[in-house]
């Protein structure tokens, strides 16, 4: 088992109970796997699809194409789920916040950033109307701020929808603190309470008893086994 491992099921736990929703996986190998590791095992009814424009009728591995194709979703039908509460996305962040305001878009005063990217693109949508998760490789105070530079997906002090999850290199975090802010749920084996306190950049909630991340089920290795047989997620950690 490795960190990678811990992280693609705490990534998967966060689409746990969602239903035949569509289940998208933004920016890397890990996301991607989170969401065929759930439909696989204890959530097979979620929606996938191979992330362009087909719905996957089977979960095949990372750079494989479909064997099963259940539909065709252009981008207009994406965007209809998407604005109708049908998508779970969990997504990646630049700066995150105590209450899940992330910033994609620049760092910097607004006038004069430091670095130009992404733009805010589909983030205020996604978190207006549909549930969503982030998954940050890097768990640092440059990331987890005070406050972002650019809201680009909003918190649960700005309208979030539904704000589920935030896993990390680190630990597992949601907004089950005071007035929605950012709770630490679990750390990864191997991980401190005050490692992560030091790792973040604000006041986290920190309950009195922290559970340390699942580690995989028997069943869950072998599926990651086979979804990722060139060990991509691990590059992720490197």
């Amino acid at each position: 088992m490795s960190t990678a491992d811990v992280c693609v099921v705490a990534c998967a736990e966060a689409f746990r109970g969602d239903g035949e929703i569509l289940a998208a996986g933004i920016g890397g190998a890990i996301t991607v796997l989170a969401a065929r590791l759930a439909r696989s095992t204890f959530e097979p009814g979620l929606v996938t699809h191979d992330g362009v424009c087909l719905l996957t009728g089977d979960v095949p591995p990372l750079g494989a194409a479909p064997e099963v194709v259940e539909g065709w979703l252009p981008f207009r039908d994406h965007l209809w789920l998407v604005l109708n509460g049908r998508r779970h996305v969990m997504l990646g962040a630049s700066q995150i916040d105590r209450h899940g305001n992330t910033n994609i878009s620049a760092i910097g005063d607004w006038a004069r950033p430091k670095a130009q990217l992404l733009g805010v693109r589909g983030a205020p949508g996604n978190t207006r109307c549909d549930p969503t998760s982030y998954w940050i490789p890097r768990h640092t105070p440059r990331v987890f701020v005070e406050k972002v530079d650019v809201v680009s997906g909003l918190g649960t002090d700005r309208g979030a929808f539904d704000l589920r999850r935030v896993v990390t290199n680190l630990a597992v975090l949601d907004f089950g603190g005071p007035g929605g802010t950012m709770r630490l749920v679990s750390t990864h084996p191997g991980v401190s309470v005050a490692e992560v306190v030091a790792a973040t950049g604000f006041a986290l909630d920190v309950p009195e008893k922290v559970p340390v991340t699942r580690a995989p089920t028997e069943e869950e290795a072998g599926v990651l086994a086979v979804l990722d047989p060139d060990g991509l997620r691990e590059r992720e950690l490197a």
